[in-house]
């Protein structure tokens, strides 16, 4: 990875956070434990890049200006939330479950 796309990203990313930082703190808690759930079993694109967590903050600036609460916007299940947001991607939890297969099968080769 070159320097001026680390830039680039760190750039982006302080723009982003600026973005989280500007919603209603309701928005902002729920945000972060979605950032959280999403960076500990979420999709392996998030290693692209901020586009998902762009989108969640798109669409939580649209439930701000509509005077929506946040569980309005998500529903009250938030882990459900983020599993449909990561319903058709590859996640982590795939790339153990691929791994651990790839072993026993070679193993049970043997």
């Amino acid at each position: 990875m070159s320097i001026k796309k680390i830039i680039e990203g760190k750039k982006e990313w302080r723009a982003h956070v600026s973005r989280v930082k500007a919603l209603p703190q309701d928005y902002q808690i729920v945000y972060k434990e979605i950032q959280k759930y999403l960076f500990k079993v979420g999709p392996v694109e998030l290693n692209e890049g901020i586009g998902l967590l762009s989108e969640i903050v798109s669409f939580f600036e649209e439930g701000a200006a509509a005077r929506k609460g946040v569980l309005e916007v998500t529903g009250t299940d938030v882990a459900a939330f983020c599993d449909a947001l990561m319903e058709d991607s590859k996640t982590y939890a795939d790339l153990y479950q691929e791994s651990v297969n790839q072993k026993v099968d070679k193993a049970m080769k043997k």
